[in-house]
C-alpha cells in the first residue's frame, strides 16, 4: 500500500516535473515507447481511426482482460452517472489535470499562457487543442461546490472540435443542456449547479479561487486509473477503461474472435449440433474445422470486416 501511495503521489507531481504545464513531444515519445506507430503534432500516439471505429463493438470485460493480460492492472474505473449512457464513447485520451487553486502557481501560469497566445480562462485551454477523435479527459481532483469547470457553452465546445463527449473525474453543471445535445455521452462524478473559480482577477486576486489547470496532455489518475495522452479511451455500459496505445489493435482483434467465436458456439448450441459442455470447453478438432468452415460459409454476413475474416482464415491450420 505504501508503494502504491508513493507512485500515485509521484504521478501527481509528474506535471511539475515537466516543461511548464504541458508535456513536449519528446517527453511523451519517451514516456510511450511500446508506440511504434504514427504520432499526432502533439506528440501522444495516433491510433488509426480504423481500430477506433472497431473499437465500439468491444466489450468492456474484453478490453480488460487484454490490458490485465499485459500486465496493466488500472486501467478501469467505475461508478460514474452518465449523460446518454446508451452511447459508446471511443477516442484518443487528451488529458487535464486540476489541483485545488493556488494564486501563485495559478498567476505563472496564466502569464505563460499569455506568451503563448492562449485567451482565458485556463480552463478551456485544452479543449481549445481537441482534434476530432480525441476524448477530453480531466482529473479534476473530487471538487464539489464551486468546482464544475464545464457546461453546456464548454460542452458544445467539446463536441465541435472533437465530435466526441468526455471523461470527467469531478463535478459538472448544465446536465439539462448536455442532455439535448445528440449522439453526446459523457461521464463524470457528481454535479453541482455552481461553477468553478479559475481565473486571477484584479491585483491577482480572486477571493474563491479554487482550481488550477495545473497539466495539459501529461500522465494523470482517473479514480484508480492512470492515463497516458494518446490511450484509447472505451466507456460503455456504466464503465470507462484507458486501453494502453500500443495495446488498442490486439484489444480489437481479440474481440473480434471471440465475438465471431460466440456467435459460432451459440447457433450450433441452439441447432443441438454440441451440447453445451462440447462448447463451453476447449473445443475439439473436429468443433474447429466446423468453426473455419462456418467462417467461410458466413463471410459475407459476419459483425466483422470479410478482410478481418480472410486475415483470421490464414492463421488457423484446420
Amino acid at each position: 500500500m505504501k508503494t502504491l501511495i508513493k507512485f500515485w503521489g509521484l504521478l501527481a507531481m509528474l506535471p511539475l516535473m515537466l516543461q511548464g504545464q504541458q508535456m513536449s513531444k519528446e517527453e511523451l515519445a519517451y514516456l510511450t515507447p511500446e508506440w511504434k506507430g504514427e504520432r499526432l503534432a502533439d506528440g501522444r500516439p495516433k491510433v488509426s481511426d480504423d481500430i477506433l471505429k472497431r473499437m465500439k463493438s468491444v466489450t468492456l470485460e474484453e478490453a480488460w482482460a487484454t490490458c490485465r493480460g499485459a500486465g496493466f492492472n488500472y486501467q478501469y474505473e467505475g461508478n460514474w452517472m452518465q449523460v446518454h449512457p446508451e452511447g459508446v464513447l471511443v477516442g484518443r485520451a487528451l488529458t487535464a489535470t486540476f489541483i485545488p487553486g493556488r494564486p501563485d502557481i495559478h498567476k505563472a501560469i496564466q502569464e505563460k499562457g499569455k506568451k503563448d497566445g492562449r485567451i482565458l480562462s485556463p480552463n478551456a485551454w485544452p479543449i481549445d487543442m481537441l482534434q476530432p477523435g480525441d476524448v477530453y479527459v480531466v482529473d479534476h481532483h473530487g471538487a464539489e461546490i464551486d468546482g464544475p469547470t464545464v457546461g453546456d457553452n464548454l460542452a458544445n465546445s467539446i463536441l465541435g472540435r472533437s465530435g466526441n463527449g468526455f471523461i470527467y473525474d469531478g463535478p459538472i453543471r448544465d446536465v439539462n443542456g448536455m442532455k439535448e445535445m445528440a449522439d453526446f455521452t459523457v461521464y463524470f462524478k457528481t454535479y453541482h449547479p455552481s461553477h468553478h473559480f479559475g481565473s486571477l482577477g484584479p491585483n491577482d486576486r480572486v477571493p474563491r479561487l479554487n482550481t488550477t489547470l495545473i497539466g495539459i496532455n501529461t500522465p494523470t489518475r482517473i479514480g484508480t486509473a492512470t492515463v497516458m495522452p494518446g490511450d484509447v479511451v472505451l466507456a460503455r455500459d456504466g464503465g470507462v477503461i484507458f486501453i494502453p496505445a500500443h495495446l488498442a489493435q490486439q484489444v480489437v482483434e481479440s474481440s473480434e474472435i471471440v465475438r465471431l467465436r460466440d456467435m459460432f458456439g451459440h447457433a450450433r448450441l441452439r441447432e443441438k449440433k454440441y451440447t453445451a459442455g462440447q462448447i463451453d470447453t476447449r473445443w475439439s478438432d473436429e468443433i474447429e474445422k466446423d468453426f473455419s468452415q462456418w467462417l467461410k460459409d458466413n463471410k459475407m454476413k459476419l459483425p466483422v470486416s470479410p478482410e478481418r475474416v480472410e486475415e483470421l482464415l490464414k492463421t488457423r491450420t484446420w
